[in-house]
């Protein structure tokens, strides 16, 4: 099926199955390398590809360079959201985990 095909609960699964999908080879590859190195890896290869959509969708350099002040702003405020998210999800790491009598 065509994402074009797809209904809002369907592109919702698609969009979080992509997401898994990147999640598990960060997992894969933080095995022979940092996770930090990983983490700015996947931002650097998302900043890229995100450049490489908005050009895709403008006919000219004229129209890319105007393009780009909103892309900034859309892409700086989605992944500014996300992360934000994604930082209240990880309280629960702490929430659950045991207290350690010897930490100070």
């Amino acid at each position: 099926m065509s994402v074009n095909e797809m209904s809002d609960e369907e592109l919702d699964a698609h969009f979080r199955d992509l997401v898994d999908l990147f999640i598990d080879q960060g997992n894969e590859l933080a095995k022979n390398s940092n996770s930090e190195n990983i983490g700015l890896a996947l931002l650097h290869a998302a900043s890229r590809y995100s450049a490489f959509v908005v050009s895709s969708h403008a006919e000219s350099l004229a129209q890319y360079e105007k393009d780009i002040v909103g892309a900034k702003s859309y892409f700086q405020a989605e992944y500014s959201n996300m992360l934000d998210e994604n930082f209240e999800d990880y309280k629960q790491v702490y929430v659950n985990k045991p207290v350690d009598a010897n930490a100070s």
